[in-house]
Formats: C-alpha cells, structure tokens, sequence
C-alpha cells in the first residue's frame, strides 16, 4: 500500500504546484509534459514490468520500480528548468509503471479467490486518500515551503516502502528454469515507442498543433507503422512481451476491451468535472476538487463489498450491472440544473464512483483468477495498459469535442474577442472583471453545454463496455483451482492450459 501510494499521490500533489513551479523554473507553453510525459512512462512501461514479474519474480520488479521512483523524485527536486523537471518526471514515471502493475499482481499471488475483494479494496483506499491528501498536502508544501518537497517527500514513504518489500515479502520458490529466461528487448523498444508516438500524438493534437497538421499526421502514421513492426516482432519472438494470448483468449481479451472503455469514460469526471465545478458553479479549486473526491470514497466500499455480488450471480453479470449504473449515473448528468447546487454533481459522483467500484474489481479479480503464476504479471499489466490507453484516447476525443461545442456556443456571444478554448474560457472566468454579467453568464452556458456533451461521450464509452461484456465476454469465468495457482504449478509451459479450473458463472 505504501508503495502504491507513491504513485497514486504523485498526480494530485504536483497538480496543485504548478503556478509555484512555472514561476520558479518558467516553461508555461510546456508544463502540461510534467504530466503527459510521466503518465507517458507510466502507460508505455506497463507491458514490460508484467512480463519481467513473470520471467524473474514480482519482488525484485517492485524494488526496481521504487528505487527508480525515489530517484526520479531526487532529480525533480534538483531541477534547474523546465526542461530538466519533465525528463526528471519521466524517470519517475518509469519507475511509476512498475509500482502499479507489480502491486496489482502481489495482491493476487498473495491472497486467494475470496479474500481479494478486502486486499484490493484496500488498495482502492489507497487512491481516494491520495486524491483528497493529494491536493492539501501539495498546497501546504507549495505556499509554505518550496515546491522541491513535493518530490523530497516521496522519500521516507519510499525508504519504509522498500524496508517493508525487502524483509516482508517472501515469494514463494520457484523451480529453476531448465534455460536461461530470455527478455524480448526488441519486443520491448517496439512497444515503447510505438506507445511513446502514439500517447504524443494523442496528447499534443489539438493543443500544441492542430489535428491535421503535419506533426499529428506524421505522429499517427508512424505509430501504425510501428504497430505493424511490433505485431511482427512479436510473433516472432521466443518470449514475447505482449504474448497473443491475452487477445486470444475471450475472457482476457473482453476484459481488456472493458476497462479500456472505462478508462475512455473517466476523463469526463476527472479532467472535466473540475472545470466544470469552477466555471459554472463559482467553485474554487479546493471545493472543486472536493465534489470530485466523493467519487473516491464510494469506489473502494462498493469494491470491497463487491464479492457478496459476484460471488452470487458472477463476475459478468456483477460487472454489467455496475456500467450499466454508471450509463445511468453518465446520461443524469445533462439533466442537471443550470447553474445547479454543488451537491448535485457530488451526489451524482458518489453514485458514480460505487457503480464504477462494482464494475472494475469484479473484473481485475476475475481476470486475475483465470491465469496461473507465470501468466498473472503480463495479464494484469495488459488490463492496466488498456485502461492507461482509453485514458489518453479519451483525453484527446473528449477535450476536441469540449473544445468544438464551446467554439460553436460562443458565435453568438454578446461581446467579441471570447477565447474558443476551454482552458482559456476557464481562465478568464478567474478575473471578476473579464466580461460583463450577460457575457459571463452565455460564457458559462457555454462551458455547461460543452461539459454536457461531454458526459453523453462518457456514456457512450459505458455502452461500449457493456457491448464487450455482452459480446466478447464468456458467460463462465474459467477461474483456476486455488490449489493449481501456485508459482510450482506454473512454472511449466502450458501448465495454466492444463491446470484443472473451476468456473464461476457470469
């Protein structure tokens, strides 16, 4: 838990710094990479910790993943511009990608079928801690203090972090390989930078440069040529790093495509459901971040309590009552009230993050189930990359649409010269004395109906993951026998082909 806190805390703590950093180290038309450039590392990483988990162990992965965290967060702290600070960012996400995948496995090696529910819901507490800490600690460091503790602090959580996994964490023993265990490196670069050209495009188009422009056409068609090079390599090595099976297999392959989605439909609440509470509701970032928050605190109930489900009628149909919720919680959210109260969209939140808890544990813990040893690191880690992808493809897809409904909202505006932008618009509402009372209040309608349309993508994206669930997804969960899913058991090729399985009907 304190390891993953590290990476969970990470995003909200710097978030709230950044005026202090951009006013120290300057670099405004580029600090948006403090975060696009970890979370790049974070994504492209993935793939590659799940498969190293499974050829060499979790533990040595994990401690790999901390102490390149920790020294990331010692370089960030000594960063003398802005340029230094992102690649600084970019070593600890790095290290950020082992944390999250490599925890996310232990806690299935650890713990069987019944009692993960409890362990992963104690993770989920993890990150709602994180996103209300996050912000508070991060504005405390920032005012009184320098900004460089944002990163310092990472260090004593992370020395008794790494204390703990080094004298804690026993593995069970493994057979020795009758051949040395060989990594896919060039499988690896593949993935990496058809990963890291893709993310970029998705990320900068439509910010730094326009959608057609040459740098995104470029950046999308060097990705697909890439992809195709990787999907060559792949096939043709011994070990790969990202194996066929995981899209072979209907159980994993509808899994990742579900949580892909989900991540698809989380950048409505988490990216613009703050501007939204800042824009039209009057909220200051504080309050604003709060109305997210609650989101947080029903995740983790709904997921510890989500085995009493799942354990009654599956991991299918648990899940597909847990979107289906949040498709209704999703379309309400256009329905509210202009200008509204703030507990409206709180209220909705809260509904949201419980549905959204019933809907993603049942899954990961079924996903997780259907594998053996040998196979559970690079299972996880491709339902945690989906997920970090459908993040980014929504960050682009939503923030365009934001973008193109506020453009067409504001031609008829009663004052000229109003930014088309979203980030602009929400700037300038910051400054009392920016528009007249009648501008103010078209320039908020605006943004309530670009955020509107946005909650109705969020939407789609919930049918999308119903659709793979419903398509895609076997009625029977395959679950190995808990006797079988040992290290012992599937260490042997093919062993988790022949394991005997038990299925849970979904």
């Amino acid at each position: 838990m304190l390891g993953m806190a590290l990476a969970a805390i990470d995003g909200t703590i710097v978030s709230t710094a950044v005026p202090q950093i951009v006013g120290d180290l300057g670099g405004l038309a580029v600090f948006s990479w403090l975060f696009s450039g970890y979370l790049l590392a974070v994504t492209v990483t993935l793939p590659l910790y799940g498969k190293l988990s499974d050829t060499f162990g979790r533990k040595p992965v994990l401690i790999a993943g901390i102490i390149l965290f920790l020294v990331g967060s010692v370089l960030c702290a000594a960063a003398w511009n802005m340029a230094a600070l992102i690649a600084f960012r970019i070593v600890q996400g790095l290290g950020g990608g082992a944390l999250q995948g490599t925890v996310q496995t232990i806690a299935a090696d650890l713990y069987p079928l019944k009692e993960r529910p409890r362990i992963q819901a104690k993770l989920s507490t993890v990150w709602a801690t994180s996103a209300v800490a996050g912000p508070v600690v991060g504005g405390l460091l920032a005012g009184y203090a320098d900004w460089r503790w944002i990163f310092l602090i990472n260090l004593p959580v992370g020395a008794v972090a790494l204390w703990l996994v080094v004298r804690h964490l026993h593995e069970p023993s493994r057979p020795r390989p009758a051949a040395r265990p060989r990594v896919d490196w060039a499988g690896a670069l593949a993935v990496f930078a058809t990963g890291s050209l893709l993310l970029t495009a998705l990320v900068q188009g439509g910010v730094a440069w326009p959608w057609l422009s040459a740098p995104s056409l470029g950046l999308f068609g060097a990705s697909a040529v890439l992809a195709a090079l990787t999907v060559v390599i792949e096939r043709r090595a011994a070990e790969p790093i990202i194996p066929g099976w995981v899209w072979r297999r209907r159980t994993i392959a509808s899994v990742n495509l579900a949580l892909g989605a989900m991540g698809l439909l989380m950048v409505a609440p988490t990216v613009f459901l703050p501007t939204y509470a800042q824009s039209v509701l009057g909220l200051g970032p504080i309050a604003a971040g709060f109305v997210l928050s609650v989101m947080t605190l029903s995740w983790p109930v709904s997921a510890a309590l989500s085995d009493r489900v799942y354990n009654r009628i599956g991991f299918r149909r648990t899940a597909m009552i847990g979107m289906s919720a949040a498709l209704l919680v999703l379309l309400a959210f256009p329905l509210l009230p202009y200008p509204g109260e703030p507990w409206h969209p709180a209220l909705l939140m809260l509904l949201l993050g419980a549905a959204l808890g019933l809907f993603q544990l049942p899954l990961i813990v079924g996903v997780q189930s259907t594998v053996g040893w040998a196979e559970r690191g690079t299972t996880t880690a491709s339902v945690l990359f989906c997920r970090q992808v459908g993040q980014s493809i929504g960050a682009a897809v939503f923030g365009a649409v934001a973008n193109g409904v506020l453009a067409a909202r504001l031609l008829d505006a009663p004052v000229d010269g109003l930014p088309g932008d979203l980030d602009a618009v929400t700037r300038a509402l910051e400054d009392p004395g920016a528009f007249s009372a009648a501008a103010t209040d078209h320039v908020r309608r605006a943004v309530d109906a670009a955020v509107d349309y946005v909650y109705v993508g969020a939407a789609g994206a919930a049918a999308l993951a119903l659709l793979a669930l419903i398509t895609l997804a076997p009625r029977r969960f395959p679950v190995i026998t808990e006797t079988t899913d040992a290290p012992e058991a599937a260490a042997a090729p093919g062993a988790a082909k022949a394991a005997d399985r038990s299925e849970i009907d979904s």
